[in-house]
């Protein structure tokens, strides 16, 4: 039996009972609720009526969400490319409807996902798509086993229109994607929690944890900044669909020299 997480909704191994705890939610960067360790399976959400909801986001790119919303809630990307179809940061949810969207769409490259809180029922989209599940490695303690799962080191790509490249950071194997010729062919990045657009829509934000609100240094936002300056893009999205629509390579590093401005010490002055 596979099982998932009702609060992050990622897979377990295969196993007769459930874990004790899941591994994931234990983490410092996660939680457990106050009602204790719950885990449900595919089967039960879809008895108590779950089903997933399609978006076009732009031309090429669609959102995937479940009702009631499964886990963490973040939104899965599906991209369409003319080599063929990359599923980013699946749900903990998959049904024939949304399976049948994507099969539409033409064959599936990849299913990928940004970082553990993401991976989601991984493995059954997979098997659903008939597609390999490609993670970084450095994130390997954290992944159901299974030999589904294609590993890579820092970059990866998805045909000639998309990169997955490690930036670290949230998790250590922090993966974004980068999708060359979306936006009219000004780049977009799906990235994943590695890089969180703000409510103002004209800044971004890095941490350890979102919700338990742990801070990364200055010098590691630094680093990533550094590595995304690299890529093709204009257009950021997270993982919850939240996006900075335009200018986003600037905005990143504009974000990254307040943020290290601000956890070295120079605003000090500011706070007494």
């Amino acid at each position: 039996m596979i099982w998932s997480c009702v609060t992050c909704a990622v897979e377990t191994d295969d196993s007769p009972t459930p874990p004790e705890t899941c591994e994931i939610c234990s983490d410092e960067r996660q939680w457990v609720p106050e009602s204790g360790q719950a885990w449900t399976t595919l089967a039960g959400l879809a008895a108590s009526g779950m089903r997933t909801e399609w978006v076009e986001v732009e031309p090429d790119l669609w959102g995937v969400t479940a009702s009631p919303k499964v886990g963490i809630g973040q939104q899965t990307m599906v991209v369409r490319t003319p080599a063929g179809v990359v599923v980013f940061d699946p749900l903990g949810f998959v049904d024939a409807a949304v399976v049948g969207h994507v099969r539409a769409l033409g064959p599936v490259l990849a299913v990928a996902a940004s970082h553990p809180h993401m991976y989601g029922c991984q493995t059954e989209w997979a098997a659903a798509l008939d597609a390999p599940v490609v993670l970084n490695a450095h994130d390997r303690e954290w992944c159901r086993r299974t030999e589904r799962v294609t590993w890579f080191d820092e970059t990866f790509d998805l045909g000639p229109d998309i990169t997955l490249h490690r930036v670290g950071g949230h998790f250590r194997g922090q993966t974004v994607a980068e999708w060359r010729s979306g936006n009219g062919g000004r780049g977009v990045l799906l990235a994943g929690d590695a890089v969180f657009p703000n409510p103002d829509r004209r800044t971004v934000s890095f941490l350890r944890s979102y919700p338990n609100r742990l801070p990364l240094s200055g010098a590691v936002v630094q680093r990533i900044a550094g590595q995304l300056e690299g890529l093709h893009f204009e257009r950021l999205y997270n993982n919850f669909g939240a996006v900075v629509p335009t200018d986003a390579k600037a905005v990143v590093r504009v974000s990254a020299d307040r943020h290290a401005a601000w956890t070295d010490g120079l605003h000090d002055d500011e706070t007494w």
